[in-house]
């Protein structure tokens, strides 16, 4: 019988296999569990393991896709995650690469809630400054909100009633589920560019639970609030419901039905107001009328007779008189200045004029000449002292001066050793002898110790 080949695999090999096979096989899974063990070393990425009851599977996040989450992972939170199972070859163990996460439970979506909202707040975008005001009387609103939904309804219902006058201008939305964040957003951009201009706008639903709601606390949607030039009011849910864009937008109203009636006014009402306003308008004017008649009735008696107008131009010729003096005064007054300022400008000019400096300048040239020739002189007297001092120093350290006094250097041909002791010379030794003119090539025939 023969015998059966046997394949052997290396662990590398299987371990590639095994990772092949998984990645096939859950390339896209959704998983459920509580976080522990999390921990975000220096390189950004996430890590942590991801449990439920009895199982549990590693789980990695790496710093690009952790970026976009809308909370802050910690320990013990509930999660749904979305992403890729694969093989971690260095350990040969299986993991999940995480690539989009949400918050499970009433706690998680808390914590969310509060990360984003401090984040948020820290970049400026509740400041109250930041807040446009809202139009007293818009003639265009538009709605960004589910055209199916009841919200929308009681809006509509609310603002006919009240001003039927006003132009709609509705941008369907979905309010919640996953894509609902991206088209409230995309909505709000739409219709800041509107070719129609557009007086404010309404962004809301109506009551729900947190999760319900959640559309309305992701960042895209307060970063599209807060980037719109038309202000916004966030209607969002119930009284007691608060929401991200409640913080950004520029007015918060408790239920859509109450944006309504906060962003236009009764019309009976203002009708009411401007015949209030007519009435009142026409009594003062009445009354004013009669001031000004009873006025009149005065002066005729008092101003207008012979003795009130001489009395009058009387004190005008005097008051003109008076005036007539003091403009003579000034004038003079003025004049005596001016003589004065043009004369010092006189004096000023001569003083400066081009001839007078190029005369100053030119004799203090002359000093300064001579100054440097003065300096020069006496510089080069103290150096030629100077250097005849070192050069003669120089000279009487010289070994050619020592040499010049009968002295001479041996050294040990051909290394050219200084010789300084005649021991270490042997018979038949070459020695050169350097002399203060010339120098000569010698034989040792003998030698001893002084």
């Amino acid at each position: 019988m023969p015998q059966q080949q046997v394949r052997i695999y290396s662990i590398s090999q299987i371990t590639s296999l095994i990772r092949d096979n998984l990645e096939a096989e859950f390339y896209d899974v959704w998983l459920e569990g509580e976080i522990s063990n999390l921990r975000t070393p220096f390189s950004g990425h996430t890590y942590f393991i991801l449990k439920d009851e009895t199982s549990q599977i590693r789980a990695v996040a790496f710093r690009y896709q952790s970026r976009s989450f809308p909370f802050q992972p910690k320990d013990g939170m509930k999660v749904l995650v979305r992403g890729r199972i694969t093989v971690y070859e260095a350990r040969g163990e299986y993991q999940i690469v995480v690539e989009q996460m949400e918050a499970r439970g009433a706690g998680a979506l808390q914590a969310a809630f509060e990360q984003l909202k401090a984040k948020l707040q820290a970049e400026g975008l509740f400041a109250q400054e930041a807040k446009k005001p809202i139009p007293l009387y818009p003639q265009t609103i538009g709605l960004v909100t589910s055209p199916t939904g009841a919200a929308i309804r009681d809006i509509l219902k609310i603002i006919r009633r009240r001003f039927a006058n006003v132009s709609i201008i509705i941008n369907p939305v979905r309010v919640q589920g996953e894509e609902a964040p991206y088209e409230i957003a995309q909505a709000i951009r739409e219709l800041n560019e509107w070719p129609e201009e557009i007086d404010v706008l309404i962004v809301g639903r109506g009551g729900g639970s947190a999760e319900d709601l959640w559309a309305f606390n992701e960042e895209i949607v307060a970063r599209a609030i807060f980037a719109s030039r038309i202000p916004i009011i966030s209607a969002v849910g119930h009284e007691i419901d608060f929401t991200i864009a409640d913080f950004v937008a520029d007015l918060r109203a408790p239920t859509p039905s109450a944006a309504a009636e906060l962003v236009v006014q009764n019309k009976q009402y203002l009708v009411e107001k401007i015949s209030a306003l007519e009435s009142k308008i026409y009594r003062l004017m009445r009354h004013k009328l009669d001031l000004c008649l009873a006025r009149v009735q005065q002066y005729n008696q008092n101003w207008l007779s012979p003795r009130s107008i001489a009395r009058f131009f009387q004190r005008y010729h005097q008051t003109t008189d008076t005036l007539e003096l003091s403009l003579r005064k000034a004038i003079l007054h003025r004049l005596s200045l001016t003589r004065g300022r043009m004369q010092h400008t006189i004096d000023t000019f001569y003083r400066l004029a081009p001839l007078t400096s190029i005369h100053n300048w030119r004799e203090r040239l002359t000093g300064l000449r001579e100054r440097l020739c003065r300096w020069e002189q006496e510089y080069m007297r103290k150096h030629t002292v100077r250097l005849a001092g070192i050069m003669g120093k120089l000279d009487s350290l010289s070994p050619l001066a020592i040499l010049r006094r009968g002295y001479s250097i041996c050294r040990r041909l051909p290394d050219l050793q200084i010789i300084t002791d005649s021991a270490s010379l042997g018979p038949r030794d070459l020695i050169s002898v350097k002399l203060f003119r010339g120098e000569i090539t010698c034989e040792v025939k003998e030698y001893g110790k002084i």
